[in-house]
């Protein structure tokens, strides 16, 4: 059995680096072998220079192939997979492409595994165990005011004027910044055309409470069935969003009037130009901290009471270890590794893992990543 590792940018070395280290067999696939060299050279006995038909070659039934390419490549190399009876991995969203390849996957028996990073990922992770503890207590009652949230965010540990700072290239940011969300808000479908239109405050539960700017993010609603949010439920607040420093809606003011402005080819170009303009401005310095705040949490409430209300709540950033990025994108995409290897996830197309055991044991990992992570009993 042989680990076909693919990419080995910023978010991928922590998680890399832990399965060479415990799983022995890997290959390392990058486009720039220099790059993979100076990355994991010092660790990895086999690195390569990726190519589709030469990694086809090699992968047989039984391996893994994991994609920390560009999304593009995922739905390419998870089809390779599937025709060697390999697993397939990738931290990223299950795009409908991948999605339809399910019934080939369960036809060959493997894994292809998918939202197993920070978000997606550890934050799918904070909403299973929420919904298993709720489900389990004397105050569920599907008849109860539902208020589901999940605020995630990369942030700079040392704040800046332009209330954020980028990891890599801004361009996939900007780009979402024209992307429409779906949520569900005072028990109604909510439908926003960006997110700045849906900018409000939420106090984070941390150590020492901390208030930051949010905004749903994407479509939320697929993700109360895979929460296990029934439909005869009351569902008064479902949404999974983005979390940023406060101040950075009004630093961004002049960023979100123009984006409105562009279109077409020559708003795409412009797009690219102000994504070069920022990484210029705002990129992280060598060895300036990164930190990550992800907030999950659940209430239910009867006549404006509430019955049950817990939040998961974990800070963590950069130190001796790398960025906090890298370690909570990373390291999950591990854990699904070996979760394959074991047999521990399910064949077919699948997100983070349902099982409560399994849920379990990769939170106490995620533990170990962050520099606070808990969860607030509001009740207690």
């Amino acid at each position: 059995m042989t680990i076909h590792w693919c990419g080995t940018g910023l978010s991928s070395i922590p998680g890399l680096r832990h399965l060479i280290e415990t799983e022995g067999d890997v290959v390392v696939w990058n486009r720039s072998v220099d790059k993979a060299k100076a990355a994991v050279g010092d660790i990895a006995k086999d690195i390569r220079a990726f190519d589709m038909a030469a990694l086809t070659e090699v992968t047989e039934k039984g391996d893994v192939v994991i994609s920390m390419l560009p999304a593009d490549m995922h739905v390419p190399l998870a089809t390779m997979a599937i025709a060697a009876g390999a697993h397939f991995v990738s931290s990223s969203y299950i795009a409908p492409e991948m999605r339809a390849l399910d019934e080939a996957a369960r036809k060959a028996g493997v894994c292809v595994v998918n939202e197993v990073g920070l978000d997606p990922g550890i934050d799918h992770l904070m909403a299973h165990a929420l919904m298993h503890d709720y489900r389990n207590s004397a105050a569920f009652d599907p008849q109860n005011a539902h208020d589901f949230i999940s605020y995630c965010g990369g942030i700079p540990k040392i704040p800046n004027p332009f209330r954020y700072k980028f990891s890599w290239s801004p361009l996939g940011v900007l780009k979402a910044l024209r992307s429409p969300s779906r949520s569900i808000a005072d028990g109604k479908e909510l439908n926003v055309s960006r997110p700045w239109d849906a900018i409000s405050h939420y106090t984070a539960p941390l150590e020492t409470p901390e208030e930051f700017e949010v905004y749903p993010n994407r479509d939320s609603l697929p993700f109360m069935a895979e929460y296990g949010f029934e439909a005869d439920w009351n569902v008064q607040r479902f949404v999974r969003g983005t979390l940023r420093l406060d101040g950075w809606s009004k630093a961004w003011a002049p960023v979100f009037r123009e984006i409105e402005t562009l279109e077409g080819a020559a708003g795409d170009a412009r797009l690219r130009e102000m994504s070069d303009q920022f990484w210029r401005e705002n990129s992280y310095e060598a060895d300036e901290p990164d930190r990550v705040v992800l907030c999950v949490s659940l209430k239910a409430e009867v006549a404006g009471t509430a019955r049950w209300h817990k939040t998961y709540v974990m800070d963590a950033w950069g130190d001796a270890r790398g960025t906090a990025m890298a370690r909570l994108v990373s390291t999950p995409v591990a854990l699904a590794v070996k979760a394959a290897i074991t047999g521990a996830m399910p064949a077919g197309v699948s997100a983070t893992p349902h099982d409560i055991g399994l849920v379990r044991d990769w939170m106490e990992v995620v533990g170990t990543l962050a520099q606070s992570l808990s969860v607030v009993d509001h009740l207690a």
